[in-house]
């Protein structure tokens, strides 16, 4: 029987990338990093990333890991209750949540939050009931909220927009919709963010998304461990690799990689007040 060719991925390195990107939201604080952390973070710097939004799922995960990035400063942090943990959501979370973003400044915004119906682990009004407790949160703080939305895009808006969001700063975390949409949420004065599944093939959909959305609306996410990009896809995802997915959408837009790493850093810088 024939060996299977090995496939040929260039490293993230070869892209070339200047220290000036923002890689939006990662999870280095999930066990799929815990036995090489610290060197997936010095490869992240080496390949032109500046800061990293770490994502903790809740003040519990935030707790446990937070300390985890004590010699990292390049790396700020978000924290919300995910809609799939929402089953276990009480209102003390918020108080608790209220006092960590009081007391630290890497805490930028609160997220990811929001919507799950795919996989339909918790009742559609606990998620809402949580995800608007935490928008409330977000409006008090003067942070931004960063949303998480998967097959509840029409609810999703609904609540941000009765809570008084429309015109306000929110990321729309892991896009994976097409043009309509994106026009939707910017027209609602939105940020979105383009993870590595716009470099799939037949994703024609978000690819037609991401050469609308300007550049600065616009920010690049891992979300890694997650969703690697081309050539990467179906390997374990960290944040070099969203060097990939800036590149792609250069591709797409007729642009020097260099300019979307750079305009997509900006943003992100802006949105997040790095």
């Amino acid at each position: 029987m024939a060996k299977k060719k090995k496939k040929n991925r260039p490293e993230p390195e070869t892209l070339g990338l200047p220290a000036v990107g923002v890689e939006s939201h990662a999870h280095m604080d999930l066990e799929e990093f815990d036995e090489d952390r610290e060197a997936i973070l010095d490869r992240a710097r080496a390949c032109g990333i500046k800061h990293i939004g770490n994502v903790f799922l809740g003040p519990d995960a935030y707790e446990a890991n937070r300390s985890l990035f004590d010699n990292h400063p390049e790396i700020f942090f978000l924290l919300g209750v995910h809609p799939n943990d929402s089953a276990s959501y009480v209102p003390s979370q918020i108080e608790r949540m209220r006092d960590l973003f009081r007391s630290e400044p890497r805490l930028k915004a609160v997220g990811e939050i929001g919507l799950d119906y795919y996989w339909e682990r918790v009742p559609h009004d606990v998620q809402k009931r949580a995800f608007a407790e935490q928008l409330e949160l977000a409006k008090e703080l003067k942070l931004p909220p960063v949303i998480h939305s998967r097959d509840a895009h029409d609810d999703a808006v609904a609540v941000l927009k009765e809570c008084g969001f429309a015109g306000k700063p929110v990321l729309w975390h892991c896009f994976g919709s097409g043009p309509d949409f994106a026009r939707e949420l910017l027209d609602l004065g939105w940020t979105i963010s383009i993870p590595g599944p716009v470099t799939y093939r037949k994703n024609d959909e978000l690819r037609e998304a991401a050469t609308i959305i300007p550049l600065d609306r616009m920010v690049v996410e891992s979300d890694c461990p997650f969703l690697s990009p081309e050539p990467w896809r179906g390997k374990r995802n960290h944040p070099a690799l969203t060097g990939f997915t800036a590149a792609f959408i250069a591709e797409l837009k007729g642009l020097p990689a260099e300019t979307v790493w750079e305009e997509t850093g900006k943003t992100a810088t802006r949105f997040f007040g790095l």
